[in-house]
């Protein structure tokens, strides 16, 4: 990667977070409007870009078997950080360390395996560029996880500067992945093996946001404007 693609990806996500602690009331409300354009693009991405070129040339089963990884590792990521990767934010009934410290644990390692593929993507000559779309689908659904995240630790009382710093060690993780994989250097089997274990979890991530209905499972027209508008820009890519 470029120095301007770390720099983007750091304050991208540390953007994100920095939002809760001015305008958290105003947007909170929108969160799950703002995840549903995001699911929806990222699926598009994966279906459109990712997949195809990962598997390209490939029997499948081997690299199926990786995929299936990061879809059932991101399941249990999720018991670490509360699904705030989806937009879920349960504040904690007493803020001690150890509900802070889970749940970093599960959103660093999500966002560390998340970036490890994207020295390889981004500087690959063989490709025409559609891979640079993993680069963008991480900041789509990390800048929302990191509102999430902000969020979730100022409401559950801890003071604003642990508040901070878990937000900024979280936006540097995905960057800190690919700057690990540049520095020691990968093959593309590894690197497919990278990139099939991420689109495992983007499509957790991504499946888990569309498929949560509104109340009385019902879809409000505001969530399905957002999909339609995060499914169109993916197929955008395209042309």
């Amino acid at each position: 990667m470029q120095l301007y693609h770390y720099l983007l990806l750091f304050f991208s996500i540390a953007g994100g977070g920095l939002l809760a602690f001015r305008i958290r009331e105003r947007i909170q409300g929108y969160l799950q409007t703002i995840l549903s354009f995001s699911g929806a693009y990222i699926v598009g991405i994966t279906a459109l870009h990712l997949i195809p070129e990962t598997f390209d040339g490939s029997s499948g089963g081997g690299l199926g078997m990786w995929l299936l990884l990061g879809f059932f590792g991101q399941l249990l990521l999720d018991q670490l950080s509360t699904g705030l990767e989806h937009g879920h934010i349960h504040a904690a009934h007493k803020a001690n360390a150890t509900f802070a410290l889970k749940v970093m644990v599960g959103l660093c390692i999500h966002s560390f395996i998340e970036g490890m593929p994207l020295n390889a993507v981004l500087t690959d000559q063989n490709h025409t560029g559609h891979h640079e779309h993993l680069f963008w689908g991480i900041i789509m659904h990390e800048v929302p996880a990191s509102f999430a995240l902000s969020t979730l630790l100022l409401i559950s009382g801890y003071p604003w500067k642990v508040a901070l710093i878990c937000l900024l060690t979280y936006a540097s993780m995905s960057s800190l992945g690919a700057l690990t994989v540049s520095n020691i250097g990968t093959d593309e089997n590894v690197s497919k093996i990278l990139m099939a274990i991420v689109i495992g979890s983007f499509l957790h991530i991504s499946t888990t946001i569309l498929f949560e209905a509104d109340s009385a499972h019902h879809i409000s027209l505001r969530k399905l404007a957002a999909i339609l508008l995060g499914l169109s820009m993916a197929l955008f890519t395209l042309l």
